[in-house]
Parts: C-alpha cells; structure tokens; sequence
C-alpha cells in the first residue's frame, strides 16, 4: 500500500529524496520549487516509511502526510454570482490545493433559493468525473438542508458539505461529511480562528479520502493512476509542450488528461506496458465533460483480474 506524504525542504539534494522514493517502487506525484525551497509530493511504499523519514530529517527537510495528494476535488457554490460569495470558494479551493489536491470551482446555473434551486445533468456528470465533490453553503439550517435534498441527487462520488450552522452530518440529507463555522463572510479568510475552521475541513476531507483508499484496495486498480501518468508522460512526447496546469491531473482510480479527445485518444488507448498489456486492457479512456479533455479511469482487479 502507497502513503501519501509531501517534503518540504531545502532544494539542495533534493534529487537523492525523488531517486531513493523511486528505487523504492514509490511515485513523484509534483514537485514545485520555490527559490531555494522545494515540495514534493509523492506516494511511498508504507512498509518503506522509516528509510524515506530517515533520508528526509538527513537533508534537514520536513515530511508529513498529505492524505489529500492524488485526489481531484470540485468545490461547488449555488452560483458565482456575489450573492453566494466566491471569496469563500476561492479561499477554500486555494487551501485544499496547498495541502495537496487539484481543486476545480464549479458555478451551478439555477443554484439560486432553497425553493427553486436545481442542479442539471451536464452539471451532475462533470462533479462525478472528481473524487469528491466540496458544496459550499450559507447560513441558514432550513436552506441547507432542503437544498441538499435536491442537489445531491445522481452525485456518486462523496459529498463533503460547508455552512454556517453546527450540525451534524445526520442532518443534512445525502452528504457523506459537514463541517460548521462557514456561511457567508464577507472577507478572505485569513484570521487564525478562520485557518482553523480551512485545517478542520482538510482534516475532515483527508478522513474522507483514507475510507475512498480502504474501499479501493478491497478491489483495486489493475494499473495504479501515478504508472498511467508515466507511462504518458514517456509516450505521449506532446505533454511536454502542454501549457495546462498539471496537464495530467491524478485521481483516486484514474487521470484527467488535458489534451484534446479526439487527437489523442487512439494514442493512448494504445500505450503498451512492459507487462505486455495496453492501455484499453487496464482503463477506460473516456471523453471528458470539461472541454475536450480526456478521462482515464483504471478497471478494477474483479474485471480484468489481474494488476500491473
């Protein structure tokens, strides 16, 4: 089993850390240097945790799990309009992304008022395409949960629910998590009580994304999603070039590829693994409901009953 942990450290060296996590049968997952300092974030063999803390306390960095790593995460308001505060959203999706995740806003068109709110299909079909989908609410207890009677209808993949209220997650219908002290503010969130409220929500999304991990390892991926990443990056010269960021975005089972569909597809359902197996074998490689992106998600074991 891979744990997901991030380095932060001295850039000096660096490179002996990303060698020995690889030689180990672990991934680099992103590695963004800043000047002189440096975060990695990377999946390591468990069983090979200690050899990987000992070599990071040798360059005098710092390495802490990061249970969000890996993940694709859709932070949802009702609207964009200023009526539902996107300083919120932004603050939220700028802090799940320094812990780790790939967070995409998403605005809904008819979101407005507890009564009439709506969400559409094409809407319900983008948030299943992330691993977990983050609705940001406001501050009445009634409006939030007739809401989440309506809006969560068809949504697959776990729900973690914002608002102002403290309620338990028995309360609002449907959501998989709810975490309090939210709602409307008026201001980015930059007070220390505030931070607190950002950590208690990346902790509450961390233990959603570890039951996601226990539940896929009862049947897991033939082909893990960081392998997918590589062997594109080695066989797909053009995403080299590609000016996206993260042009190869990982999920929990699966990667989005920012290239367009129709070029591309053939190329990568076609990609062969040194076991002797394709792409199409392992993973279905699906159109995307953003842009013309591409979807990668990996077949479990109990289909193809094997694992690369």
């Amino acid at each position: 089993m891979l744990e997901p942990m991030m380095y932060i450290g001295g850039a000096y060296k660096h490179s002996q850390l990303i060698e020995l996590v690889e030689d180990l049968g672990g991934y680099i997952l992103q590695k963004n240097i800043m000047q002189s300092e440096v975060v990695i974030l990377m999946l390591v063999p468990i069983n090979d945790l200690t050899i990987v803390e000992t070599k990071s306390r040798e360059l005098l960095g710092k390495l802490t799990r990061a249970p969000l790593s890996g993940s694709e995460i859709a932070t949802i308001a009702p609207t964009l309009a200023y009526h539902h505060l996107p300083h919120l959203d932004c603050d939220v999706a700028e802090f799940l992304r320094k812990q780790g995740a790939k967070t995409n806003m998403v605005g809904l068109a008819r979101g407005v008022g507890k009564r009439i709110c709506e969400i559409s299909a094409f809407e319900r079909d983008l948030i299943n395409e992330h691993d977990i989908a983050v609705f940001i609410l406001g501050n009445y207890k009634h409006c939030i949960i007739e809401k989440s009677r309506k809006l969560y209808e068809g949504i697959e993949i776990p729900i973690v629910v914002t608002g102002a209220p403290e309620l338990k997650t028995e309360e609002v219908p449907n959501a998989t998590a709810y975490v309090g002290s939210f709602g409307r503010i008026l201001h980015h969130m930059r007070h220390s009580e505030e931070l607190r409220t950002l950590d208690k929500l990346s902790e509450v999304i961390g233990k959603v994304l570890d039951n996601v991990r226990v539940e896929l390892a009862k049947d897991p991926p033939s082909v893990a999603p960081p392998r997918i990443k590589k062997e594109i990056e080695e066989q797909i010269p053009e995403i080299i070039d590609n000016l996206h960021p993260l042009p190869i975005t990982l999920q929990m089972n699966g990667v989005r590829v920012k290239m367009p569909y129709k070029d591309y597809h053939e190329q990568i359902e076609n990609i062969k693994f040194v076991e002797g197996v394709t792409m199409k074998e392992v993973a279905r490689v699906l159109p995307s409901k953003m842009r013309d992106f591409i979807l990668i998600k990996a077949l479990p074991k109990s289909e193809t009953g094997f694992v690369i």
